[in-house]
């Protein structure tokens, strides 16, 4: 089955809508619905032409603190020669509709809708909308925490329809994870993932960690439990929970039910 994935396209609604909606932020998580992301709340960026963005996560202190996360809009002919101003971020990009051309230390690449980059700190990289059509991507931005001993991971350059998903045991195939990044690759200290519900799949019990998460729902509907709450969820809606919120899923169909899923891994936790 070829992957769809929603993309926010902006707009505002008219006078005659009413309040409602499903957007909440509380000290364990938030919710972002795919509603809320009009063109009142877009950001712009130095360097960049052409080009909008979603702000959906950032840093924040008490909440979660080790990522940022946009939702780019790049215009035809838009792009930039300086995306990345901090020298010790890290970066992946994913295509969620049309085509980006990025360049990686003079190599030119084409991400079509499903790409996937992982860009490395201080890589020397550019990225433009040389099509006539528009691009829209997720960036997922972190400080980099290098070890002593541990090399700086390479580049990575693929699409997800390149990389098989790894099935959850007695799951029946009802639950799996598409892995950009071996986790036993220790040096990387976040994973941007894929993770994919058949209708049925379930997250059988609350998850509780120490990793913080942002999951960008591409695919599908499900009822997500959040901490002490079940919120519903759809594609478009945007989930960012701090480190120990319990979590667990239900996906009762009809479609998939498939999410980008962000967390920090592998490194000790700061005592100071």
């Amino acid at each position: 089955m070829s992957p769809k994935y929603y993309a926010p396209t902006g707009g505002h609604p008219g006078q005659d809508q009413l309040l409602t909606d499903r957007a909440v932020f509380t000290d364990a998580y938030a919710v972002i619905p795919k509603g809320t992301m009009r063109d009142i709340v877009t950001s712009f960026l130095p360097f960049w032409e052409k080009t909008r963005l979603w702000v959906i996560a950032r840093p924040l202190s008490g909440f979660a603190e080790t990522f940022s996360q946009y939702i780019m809009e790049v215009s035809p002919g838009g792009g930039s020669d300086r995306p990345e101003l901090d020298e010790g971020a890290e970066g992946v990009l994913f295509v969620v509709e049309g085509s980006a051309s990025l360049t990686v230390d003079g190599k030119l690449h084409t991400l079509t809708e499903g790409g996937y980059a992982f860009l490395p700190p201080a890589t020397d990289w550019t990225l433009h909308n040389t099509t006539d059509e528009m691009l829209r991507f997720h960036w997922i931005r972190k400080a980099y925490e290098p070890v002593e001993g541990l090399p700086y991971p390479e580049v990575i350059i693929t699409n997800e329809q390149d990389v098989a998903p790894n099935v959850m045991p007695d799951t029946e195939g009802r639950w799996a994870t598409t892995r950009f990044v071996e986790p036993t690759d220790l040096r990387h200290d976040m994973h941007v993932n894929i993770v994919t519900f058949e209708p049925g799949g379930v997250i059988p019990f609350l998850e509780t960690h120490v990793m913080e998460h942002g999951l960008y729902v591409l695919e599908g509907k499900a009822a997500y439990r959040l901490n002490s709450d079940w919120v519903e969820v759809e594609a478009g809606d945007y989930m960012w929970l701090r480190a120990f919120c319990p979590q667990a899923c239900y996906a009762g169909g009809p479609g998939r039910f498939r999410y980008l899923l962000y967390k920090d891994v592998n490194r000790h936790m700061k005592l100071r």
